[in-house]
């Protein structure tokens, strides 16, 4: 799992530029799954197709992208104005290592910092916007990055390579992106359970791989309606809160499961989801956590709403320093992820048939 997911995240793939992830993913399954499709919108759909046709189909959401930038301007020094894409926190920026994908291949980078021996002239507090900072690539002209391929309108993200914490041992990585390479890996590892398991009983299973998550559910949003699934997860990772940070509140904590999310800003989860995948953790001894955190959304949002409306939950990573390029998460956290869908899709027969009122 360590290196599938190594190999997703050192991709380059913020919001509306997935094309790297997306081809990726796409070598990683095609010959593991009976129908691949890329939508209008760059979404990767995966069909695999019921070994049982009595049972209900599923969609399975993970978002490709990252938060990242994009090329703005080129200043005449060389240096590189940018825009954001997702949600920053601007006092992190400074000093960051990127990494752009040029015409020419990926670019190295960083963003540029006042050196400490300027701060006494400066407001010690004073916090920059990301349009007053600027990206250094090594150029001193114009001419020398237009040479590396770099232009305007080009993707950027942070330049941290994932890596094992600590010494090796722990069974945790930090790097960039695990926000949500984290849940395209759990779909892989998925796919590749259901093709090395001839027995299992599932209806028609749709793992699909949505783009733009980050800049407002977009690609989700057309998902099911053609799709028309009768039940969806989205796979997506979630702050953890048990840090000794003055905010946190130790209701999710690294290494105890994955989450069953309840609730946040962008769903109140269908109650028969929720059941079912507590029931099949406890029934399968797969270490599990409840969530309510309002402080986020996931695809899960855009899908619960469209069509006629689709039952839907969420099954979170547990994720330290989000949206940073220093993200930690737990290697067993991910393998749980993956029990605890597959168990789902194996007991989903018990759904059919039940509402909203049933629960």
């Amino acid at each position: 799992m360590y290196k599938l997911l190594k190999d997703l995240c050192d991709l380059v793939g913020p919001s509306g530029f997935e094309q790297d992830v997306q081809r990726f993913i796409k070598k990683e399954i095609q010959d593991k799954v009976d129908q691949l499709e890329v939508d209008p919108l760059g979404n990767l759909i995966a069909t695999v197709k019921a070994t049982d046709s009595q049972m209900p189909s599923i969609l399975l959401a993970a978002h490709a992208d990252e938060i990242g930038f994009i090329v703005k301007k080129i200043e005449p020094n060389g240096t590189l104005r940018f825009e954001q894409l997702g949600g920053f926190d601007n006092r992190i920026l400074l000093a960051q290592p990127v990494t752009i994908k040029s015409l020419a291949g990926y670019i190295e980078g960083v963003i540029g910092a006042l050196a400490v021996h300027y701060v006494k002239w400066d407001d010690p507090k004073r916090i920059d916007s990301h349009r007053d900072l600027y990206i250094d690539v090594g150029a001193s002209s114009v001419e020398e990055v237009l040479e590396m391929g770099i232009k305007v309108g080009q993707p950027i993200s942070y330049g941290s390579k994932l890596k094992l914490a600590g010494d090796k041992k722990r069974n945790r990585v930090i790097g960039k992106a695990l926000d949500d390479r984290a849940g395209c890996a759990v779909l892989i590892a998925l796919i590749n359970n259901l093709r090395s398991n001839k027995e299992a009983k599932h209806g028609d299973i749709y793992c699909v791989f949505t783009v733009q998550e980050e800049v407002g559910l977009r690609g989700a949003s057309v998902l099911s309606q053609g799709i028309k699934p009768d039940f969806a997860l989205a796979v997506d990772t979630t702050p953890t809160s048990d840090t000794y940070d003055v905010l946190m509140t130790g209701t999710r904590k690294l290494g105890e499961g994955p989450c069953i999310k309840v609730a946040d800003k962008s769903l109140i989860s269908h109650p028969l989801v929720t059941g079912l995948l507590e029931k099949v953790a406890v029934e399968k001894n797969i270490p599990y956590q409840q969530e309510i955190f309002m402080g986020i959304g996931t695809d899960a949002g855009a899908i619960h709403m469209t069509s006629t409306g689709v039952s839907t939950g969420v099954v979170s990573i547990p994720s330290r320093y989000t949206h940073t390029p220093i993200e930690v998460i737990d290697l067993d956290d991910l393998e749980n992820s993956v029990r605890l869908v597959e168990e789902f899709i194996f007991a989903s027969k018990e759904l059919i048939g039940k509402n909203f009122l049933d629960t």
